[in-house]
């Protein structure tokens, strides 16, 4: 979105740009961009419906039985993953049994036919007391009700707005209900300091194994405000055990560790633009829990700056703070206590899907009564004076609640491509090592390719004629 560039090393292929600029003439051999992905979350698919086709098969027990529970949790979750791979890749094969067979793409209505049914069934069978907020500690992770009627809201947000069009699978008042029952549980608040929210945000610089201070006052994983989120473990290896977060090491600074943030890959170099309206409209305490401003924190005069600099394309002077890699005082990486994980594959923070302040916007959106009240609740955590739940306001209010936590770029395009593409249109001065250089994205492109991705032309060359290109790829 308009947050922040591809960026990453100058000697690195720029398929990252291609993403960013919606082009691939950026890199004309990434014909098959994000292509693991593809294959991923099929792969998911498939151990989904290879589960829910053997239902029937299964020994439940008469009483206290875990069916509506496991059922709805895998129902859940390929309700959640079949959202995800069509607000990338618009119309998508659907598989609803575990087979091996090409099939066409189907059309958005019929894939989100499956998403709300899928989403309401774990909603309606997840028992609200299978994984209480209270023992989050050995639950956190698990799809729950809760994480269900989240993620229907936000589908049918983002089905709304991206087609103009209700379906008849989920209504407004079906997804406001999902968020005023969220609400009226009482499982979830928010927690009283935004910066807490994120491990970079609260650290405090720290001596090797003195994890406890430099984590500083963060919340902690599974807090109070955690609805759904990914888990990672600080575990992985280069022997096939992949449990780490592997997206966090490509946020962090190319070869600058200043504790307490550590080094990474350059990846995602905000938006100095972004960093502007922040200013006006985010205010001071999301804004200095979600950004590093290298000069204003002192990371410039670290002796390592000048080599970050010389490496990193598309560099701004500004990185994402959330999800920033941590390290010690001497530099090496937080991701084991005693200083010895590897910074590369063993970062371990959570990635959060749904925060409950995500659902008080989303409900003041839906009409609730309680819609100004909402809104201001999180004003309030974030500094701000009481504004009027417009959808105006309420719109803004999450560009900046959720800024880095991959919710606004489809927040944008749910607005119309007409929105979008003025919205995502930029010429932005940046510095491809100390060379200048320049970001330009092209609202054309925007309106050109529906904000959609590429289709992998591997997958397009293995189906047997049953896939078409995404206009404008």
């Amino acid at each position: 979105s308009m947050e922040c560039f591809g960026g990453t090393g100058i000697g690195d292929d720029r398929k990252y740009q291609c993403i960013d600029r919606f082009d691939f003439s950026q890199d004309p051999a990434q014909v098959s961009m994000i292509e693991n992905d593809w294959k991923r979350y099929y792969q998911a698919i498939y151990r989904y419906n290879e589960l829910i086709s053997r239902e029937e098969q299964i020994q439940w027990n008469e009483t206290n039985s875990k069916r509506g529970t496991y059922m709805g949790e895998v129902r859940g979750l390929r309700g959640m993953t079949y959202f995800e791979m069509t607000r990338l890749w618009g119309s998508i094969p659907l598989y609803t049994l575990p087979e091996n067979v090409n099939k066409p793409q189907a059309t958005p209505e019929e894939i989100y036919q499956l998403i709300f049914e899928d989403l309401k069934y774990a909603a309606e069978n997840i028992p609200a007391d299978a994984y209480p907020k209270a023992e989050a500690a050995k639950y956190d992770g698990r799809m729950t009700c809760y994480a269900a009627k989240a993620l229907l809201a936000r589908a049918y947000l983002f089905y709304t707005g991206y087609y103009g069009q209700e379906h008849p699978a989920c209504s407004k008042a079906d997804a406001l209900m999902a968020c005023e029952d969220i609400i009226a549980s009482g499982e979830f608040d928010l927690v009283p300091e935004f910066k807490n929210l994120w491990p970079a945000a609260a650290a405090q610089s720290a001596e090797v194994g003195d994890m406890e201070t430099l984590l500083g006052t963060y919340a902690g994983d599974g807090n109070i405000e955690t609805i759904f989120a990914v888990k990672f473990t600080g575990t992985q290896d280069y022997n096939g055990n992949n449990d780490s977060n592997r997206w966090q090491v490509m946020l962090g600074r190319r070869d600058l560790n200043v504790a307490p943030y550590g080094k990474g890959w350059g990846a995602l170099s905000v938006n100095p633009e972004f960093v502007a309206l922040f200013n006006q409209y985010g205010g001071p305490a999301r804004l200095n829990a979600s950004i590093i401003d290298h000069a204003a924190e002192g990371l410039t005069s670290d002796g390592s700056y000048s080599k970050m600099r010389e490496t990193t394309r598309e560099y701004t002077g500004y990185t994402i703070k959330k999800y920033s890699p941590l390290c010690f005082a001497d530099g090496t990486s937080a991701s084991k206590v005693d200083g010895t994980g590897d910074f590369q594959t063993q970062n371990h923070q959570d990635f959060v899907i749904v925060r409950y302040a995500d659902v008080l916007l989303m409900a003041a959106e839906l009409g609730s009564s309680d819609a100004t009240k909402y809104l201001n609740k999180v004003r309030t955590r974030a500094g701000l004076p009481e504004a009027t739940a417009t959808k105006e306001n309420i719109l803004r209010e999450r560009q900046f609640e959720f800024a880095f936590e991959a919710i606004n770029y489809w927040d944008v395009l749910r607005q119309g491509l007409d929105v979008a593409a003025q919205k995502l249109e930029c010429s932005q001065k940046v510095f491809d090592g100390f060379v200048e250089s320049s970001v330009v994205i092209s609202g054309a492109r925007v309106k050109a390719t529906k904000g959609l991705c590429q289709i992998p032309k591997n997958q397009i060359d293995l189906s047997d004629n049953m896939l078409s290109q995404n206009e404008g790829w």
